[in-house]
C-alpha cells in the first residue's frame, strides 16, 4: 500500500504542476515553498462554481446580505476543514489525501471509497459541469449553437489533445490557467467602473437572518461547497512540500482565506451589476454582468473569456482523473485494465472511461443534477475524512501531532454538522439526485470487494 501511495505521489504531483505553472520548482530537492503551496490551494479553488451558482442560489434567497452571508459561510466550513485536514495531514505527511487518510484511519475499503468517488464523480462530474457552463457562456454570444454538442465537443478535443502528447497538453492548459486568474482580477476591480450600479444594502434585517437558518439556505450550500471545491488540495503533495508539518496547514489556512475574500468580492460586484431579478435561473451570471460593466460588445467578450476559463478547467479535470483511475488499476488486479498505458506513457483506457462518463453526464443530466449528486458523494468523503480527527485522538492520543488543529473540538465539529446540515436538507429537497450520489458510493464498495477477491 505505501509503494501506491509513494507511486501516486508523482502523478497527482504532475497535475498540480500543469494546474498552477510550478514545474521547476516541483523538481527542487527541497520541495514546494510555502507561497507555490498557497498559489496551489487558490488556483484549484477558482474555478466554475464561482461564475455559474448565483443565479441558483438567489431562486430561494433575495437578501443581499444572506447570499453574501452564503458564501461567507462556505468559507468557514472550508476552512474549517482545512484546519482538520492540517493536523491529519502533518501527522501523517504521505502524498495521497483521502486515499492515504482514511485507508489508515478506518480501512482500505474506506481508502478506496475515496479513490472511487474520485474516478467515477470526482473528476467527470466537474469536467461535464464546466463543459455545460461553456456551451451556456458560447451560447451568449452564437445564440443558435448546439450548446450540449458544443460541450461534448469540448470534451471530446481537449482528451485528444491529452491522450496524444503530455507536452502539448501542459502548453495548452497552462495558457487557458493563465487567462482564469486574470479574469478573476478584472471582475474584482472593475467594481469601480460601474456606470450604473445597483441600489443594493449589505446591512442585515430580521428576514436575514430567518432566511440563514431556512432550508434554502442550506440547500444553496451545495453550489457554494463545489465552488470551494480544491481546498484541500495542498494535501495530496504533502510529501513535495517543504517541511510539511509546519507549511501545509498555513498553504490550507492562508489559501482558503484568500478566495474566501476573492469569493464574497466576486458575488458582491454580481449583485452590486445586475438586479436580482434578471439573475433567477441564470447560469451565465458572469456575462450579465459584463453586460452591465461594459455594455454589449464587451459582455460577449469577457464571456467567451469566461468559456476559455472552463477550458482550463476541463484541461485540468481531463489530464489529473484518468492518472488516479490508472492508480487505482495498479492497486487492484480487478481493475487492471485501467492501468494500461499507450506508447507515450498516457493512460488511454482510464482517459475513454473518464470521458465517457463525462459525456454521459452532459446528455442524460442538467447542470444542476450533475452539481448535486456530485457535491453529495464529495461532501460525504470529506465529512468521513474529518471525522477522522476524532477517530485519531481517541485511537492514538500519543500519536505524533506537530499541528494540532485550532479550536478543537468545536472546528471540526462545525465542519461535520454544517456539512450534515447541508445533506439532510439537499437529500430532503431533491431525493433523486441524492439517491444516485449515495449509489455511486455503494457502487465503488462492491468494485472494491469483488476486485480484493480477483
Amino acid at each position: 500500500m505505501s509503494q501506491c501511495f509513494e507511486t501516486k505521489t508523482k502523478y497527482v504531483c504532475l497535475c498540480l504542476q500543469l494546474e498552477n505553472n510550478f514545474q521547476t520548482v516541483l523538481m527542487q530537492e527541497k520541495g514546494l515553498r510555502l507561497h507555490t503551496a498557497i498559489a496551489i490551494v487558490v488556483a484549484n479553488m477558482v474555478g466554475t462554481g464561482v461564475f455559474t451558482s448565483l443565479g441558483f442560489q438567489v431562486l430561494g434567497i433575495q437578501s443581499v446580505f444572506t447570499l453574501l452571508m452564503l458564501w461567507f459561510v462556505g468559507g468557514i466550513i472550508a476552512l474549517c476543514g482545512a484546519f482538520s485536514y492540517g493536523e491529519l495531514a502533518a501527522s501523517m505527511p504521505r502524498s495521497g489525501g483521502e486515499y492515504h487518510f482514511l485507508s489508515e484511519i478506518y480501512h482500505p475499503a474506506v481508502g478506496f471509497l475515496a479513490g472511487w468517488v474520485s474516478a467515477s464523480v470526482g473528476f467527470a462530474a466537474p469536467t461535464a459541469l464546466a463543459a455545460m457552463a461553456f456551451g451556456k457562456y458560447l451560447k451568449t454570444v452564437f445564440p443558435d449553437i448546439p450548446e450540449v454538442h458544443f460541450a461534448a465537443g469540448a470534451v471530446l478535443l481537449i482528451t485528444l489533445i491529452h491522450a496524444n502528447s503530455v507536452y502539448w497538453g501542459s502548453r495548452f492548459h497552462n495558457i487557458f490557467t493563465f487567462i482564469k486568474i486574470a479574469l478573476v482580477l478584472v471582475f474584482i476591480l472593475s467594481a469601480f467602473f460601474v456606470p450604473h450600479p445597483q441600489a443594493i444594502s449589505v446591512l442585515p434585517d430580521a428576514e436575514s437572518f430567518a432566511l440563514m437558518a431556512s432550508p434554502s439556505f442550506a440547500v444553496s450550500l451545495i453550489y457554494v461547497s463545489y465552488a470551494y471545491t480544491g481546498w484541500n488540495a495542498a494535501v495530496y503533495v504533502t510529501s513535495e512540500i517543504e517541511n510539511p508539518q509546519k507549511n501545509l496547514p498555513k498553504a490550507l489556512l492562508i489559501g482558503t482565506l484568500t478566495v474566501l475574500v476573492m469569493y464574497v468580492l466576486l458575488n458582491f460586484i454580481f449583485l452590486y451589476t445586475v438586479k436580482i431579478d434578471n439573475l433567477k435561473g441564470y447560469l451565465e451570471v458572469g456575462f450579465l454582468s459584463a453586460q452591465q460593466i461594459f455594455g454589449n460588445i464587451g459582455a460577449e467578450v469577457m464571456s467567451v473569456t469566461i468559456a476559455l476559463l472552463l477550458v482550463s478547467t476541463m484541461s485540468a479535470m481531463i489530464f489529473v482523473g484518468p492518472r488516479i483511475t490508472k492508480r487505482m488499476g495498479e492497486d487492484f488486479k480487478g481493475l487492471r485494465i485501467f492501468a494500461k498505458l499507450s506508447s507515450k506513457q498516457i493512460p488511454l483506457v482510464s482517459m475513454l472511461f473518464q470521458t465517457s462518463l463525462t459525456l454521459l453526464f452532459i446528455y442524460t443530466s442538467s447542470f444542476n443534477q450533475v452539481l448535486t449528486y456530485a457535491s453529495f458523494a464529495l461532501i460525504s468523503i470529506t465529512s468521513l475524512t474529518v471525522l477522522g480527527v476524532f477517530v485519531l485522538r481517541y485511537r492514538k492520543p500519543d500519536m505524533p501531532r506537530p499541528y494540532k488543529v485550532w479550536g478543537y473540538p468545536f472546528t471540526p465539529a462545525i465542519f461535520l454538522i454544517l456539512n450534515l446540515w447541508t445533506l439532510v436538507y439537499v437529500f430532503l429537497d431533491r431525493p433523486l439526485e441524492s439517491s444516485i450520489g449515495i449509489g455511486i458510493m455503494c457502487l465503488g464498495l462492491v468494485f472494491y470487494f469483488v476486485s480484493k477477491e480477483k
